[in-house]
């Protein structure tokens, strides 16, 4: 069984990356969608949040799952049995710093491979810092996120 996660610190998760997670559960027989619980940067959601607001976006697909993780990706992959690692691909600038991070896992974990997708074209614009802000002015998030995802980024930003 071929064993794929997708790694993240989905905050929050949007359309971009279920387009990503939908492709990448189409090819592998178990996806694991991996949401990283201390990046380095500020988080609006805690990671109970961010892992049940991944898990409901995902709840049809059988063959995903989300669940949270620490410390290096590449020992999260080993530590589910992963032999792939999906990303997604917006721009040029993604190319970039995927490359650096894809040649630092490859020396930390040479049987781990990486497969790209590139986001289809209706999502290469949407980010989650975009949406935050989008969602603190009092945007329109319509077709960004998942419904659930709309309203807890207006509960966090209420008056």
């Amino acid at each position: 069984m071929t064993i794929a996660i997708y790694a993240g610190s989905f905050d929050p998760i949007t359309h971009g990356h279920l387009d990503i997670i939908k492709r990448s559960s189409s090819i592998f027989e178990k996806l694991i969608v991996g949401v990283y619980d201390r990046p380095e940067k500020h988080l609006l959601f805690s990671t109970e949040e961010r892992v049940q607001m991944v898990q409901q976006a995902i709840a049809h697909l059988k063959n995903a799952k989300a669940q949270s993780y620490s410390g290096l990706t590449v020992d999260f992959a080993k530590n589910v049995g992963a032999q792939v690692m999906v990303r997604g691909l917006r721009m040029s600038s993604d190319f970039e710093r995927e490359f650096e991070m894809a040649m630092m896992n490859k020396k930390l974990a040479p049987n781990l491979e990486l497969v790209c997708f590139m986001a289809s074209l209706q999502y290469q614009f949407l980010s989650s810092s975009l949406l935050k802000e989008v969602a603190q002015l009092g945007g329109c998030l319509e077709a960004m996120v998942p419904d659930h995802v709309a309203k807890a980024l207006k509960e966090k930003f209420a008056p």
